[in-house]
């Protein structure tokens, strides 16, 4: 089946399998590899992107469901070599280490920020709940949303 959609800005085709996922469409068949294949069940947050502006799991979403929206992900965030402030502040905290659940902690980071530009710690541990990272401790990862806020002038 033919899915058509608007990603990161841009239309894009894929003739994906009925049951495919968006997760699939978007690595398999327009090779955006952000976004990270992990549990298939909606627990880890790993494949998070925004679909119609709300954080969905990729893995939970049929590609065909996309058909004719606005989905953007991880590679939308930064502008060409120059990294997205949560990015940025994500390196800077040390809160980046294997790495492969930092696309979707980086995905809710944003979408956070974009709701609330000074949040506590409470609505940070909130807005990550959904994303493990079987690498810390959390604490550098909230370090890094309050690092990016107050580089917004949002707050510290």
């Amino acid at each position: 089946m033919l899915v058509r959609t608007r990603v990161n800005g841009e239309w894009r085709e894929a003739d994906v399998w009925p049951g495919a996922s968006l997760l699939s469409m978007l690595r398999d068949d327009l090779g955006l590899l952000g976004t990270k294949n992990a549990c298939e069940q909606g627990e880890c947050g790993s494949c998070s992107a925004w679909l119609d502006g709300e954080v969905v799991c990729s893995c939970l979403v049929l590609a065909a469901q996309a058909e004719g929206r606005e989905v953007r992900t991880v590679e939308d965030l930064a502008d060409g070599d120059r990294l997205h402030p949560v990015q940025q502040a994500f390196l800077d905290a040390g809160a980046v280490q294997c790495g492969f659940c930092t696309p979707g902690m980086v995905v809710a980071a944003t979408d956070l920020l974009e709701r609330d530009p000074d949040p506590s710690d409470e609505a940070v541990r909130e807005a990550l709940s959904g994303n493990l990272c079987r690498c810390t401790g959390y604490q550098k990862i909230v370090d890094a949303v309050r690092l990016a806020a107050s580089r917004a002038g949002g707050g510290a």
